[in-house]
């Protein structure tokens, strides 16, 4: 956990609360149209590892175009002053949407900042795609891979902290949103890897990486890592493919 995380705990799930003193849940009054809740969905299907998500029931334009802008301008705050900068009442100014509404799309701070992050790795995996991983071996692509990603995140310091302190903070509520993330990254692992269709095996080894670098990202934004650490302990559970790699077993 970041260094101010634990202190900032406490307020932390205070805030992810709609109905917090900081930030109360507006009248519905607020915002009357009907509009179904965009969260409101299935839950989440296994995942079938291809190079895809799951489908979820698609929204209307209009209501994609609102929560751009609102995953935009969380963002945005994000960026300028980590997880404290982004209060819902400011992201719905930003976003140009009605209190109400912003609720409707994100219980609270804490799902909008997981969602963001879901965001952010569904743009690194579009770079990613259009510019693959040119290691020789499996493992070699996954670490290239996951240090692009490292970088970018590098890249917006504060933005990074708010995401990763709301995957920390996030509780059942918040568990479709987080299986996204989760999701995601693996998909991006098996991109790297070359995969559609994974062994037993070779998922496992897939969260143990997942888990090595999310643990990473926690101790470089903490202070307790180097980005050189980060990169040795990214490749080492990265030789983790070739023992699961049913090709070189012996």
């Amino acid at each position: 956990m970041p260094a101010e995380a634990k202190a900032d705990t406490n307020s932390a799930r205070t805030d992810a609360r709609p109905d917090s003193r900081a930030e109360s849940r507006p009248d519905s009054r607020t915002d009357s149209r009907p509009e179904s809740h965009p969260a409101a969905r299935q839950p989440p299907r296994p995942l079938s590892y291809s190079t895809a998500l799951p489908a979820s029931p698609p929204l209307t334009e209009r209501q994609e175009a609102r929560r751009r802008r609102i995953l935009h301008a969380s963002a945005q705050l994000a960026s300028r002053g980590g997880f404290d900068a982004v209060q819902m009442r400011e992201v719905a100014e930003s976003s140009q949407v009605a209190l109400g509404t912003l609720y409707r799309y994100f219980p609270s701070k804490v799902h909008l900042l997981v969602a963001t992050m879901q965001d952010q790795l569904e743009h690194m995996h579009g770079t990613l795609r259009k510019k693959p991983p040119s290691g020789d071996t499996a493992a070699e692509r996954v670490a290239e891979t996951l240090m692009r990603a490292f970088r970018a995140l590098q890249r917006e310091p504060h933005l990074a902290d708010a995401m990763v302190r709301a995957l920390t903070f996030a509780d059942r509520s918040v568990s479709p949103e987080v299986d996204q993330v989760s999701r995601m990254t693996t998909v991006i692992i098996l991109d790297a890897m070359g995969l559609d269709d994974p062994t037993p095996a070779q998922l496992s080894a897939v969260r143990v990486i997942e888990h090595t670098w999310h643990s990473a990202l926690i101790t470089w934004l903490s202070g307790r890592a180097s980005i050189a650490q980060v990169k040795i302990d990214i490749e080492t559970v990265c030789r983790l493919i070739d023992l699961t790699d049913p090709d070189d077993r012996h």
